[in-house]
């Protein structure tokens, strides 16, 4: 996380500059006492929003990699996300659940919610989250499966296009021991369970 005194990244003065440009090509005065700072406030923010592509998914997981002879399924759910669809840049949000079964390893659980905040602070899609989250955990830990749902709802529908207020988008991707369906179905019962 970003407090008010962190270090921003490179480029943070052009992006304001943008924003700038932007208020005035929507018929904005840019000048104004209520936009004065806003291009550097939204300057900010987008960096906040995106900073998960200067950040490694995978060594947040080998930083907490412990042996363990655990052999059953490990669920972390409700995992609250942001994130920022690439096609409108507006946001979308949910919750992610998260279940592996390990292979001699575990990690640490904040480690899981760490994973999904990185992935989810990129323009994203939900379809390409959801797998990157899987691929993650898979390839660094080599569990003997994972499993990741993620169910958020989508601004770009909700306020522009077709205006659907309450729809929620779930996707999912497994591997390993959750090709048996009655291993993903036991998951969705624990996740659903509440």
């Amino acid at each position: 996380m970003y407090p008010e005194n962190e270090i921003f990244r490179d480029g943070l003065d052009d992006l304001a500059g943008h924003y700038k440009e932007i208020l005035t090509l929507l018929g904005e005065d840019p000048s104004r006492e209520g936009l004065e700072k806003t291009p550097m406030r939204v300057a900010k923010a987008m960096q906040v929003l995106t900073r998960g592509y200067e950040m490694d998914a995978h060594q947040v997981l080998r930083d907490a990699l412990f042996k363990e002879d655990y052999s059953q399924m490990v669920i972390v759910k409700d995992i609250d996300f942001f994130s920022l669809c690439e096609h409108h840049m507006l946001p979308f949000y949910g919750k992610v659940h998260v279940a592996y079964i390990p292979n001699g390893y575990i990690t640490g659980l904040s480690k899981i919610a760490r994973v999904v905040d990185i992935f989810s602070h990129r323009l994203q899609v939900q379809e390409r989250m959801t797998l990157q989250i899987k691929e993650c955990i898979q390839e660094t830990l080599k569990p003997l499966g994972v499993m990741v749902v993620v169910e958020a709802r989508h601004m770009c529908m909700q306020m522009r296009g077709v205006e659907k207020q309450n729809s929620i988008t779930t996707t999912s991707d497994f591997c390993g021991a959750f090709n048996q369906a009655k291993t993903r179905e036991e998951f969705m019962n624990l996740i659903h369970n509440r």
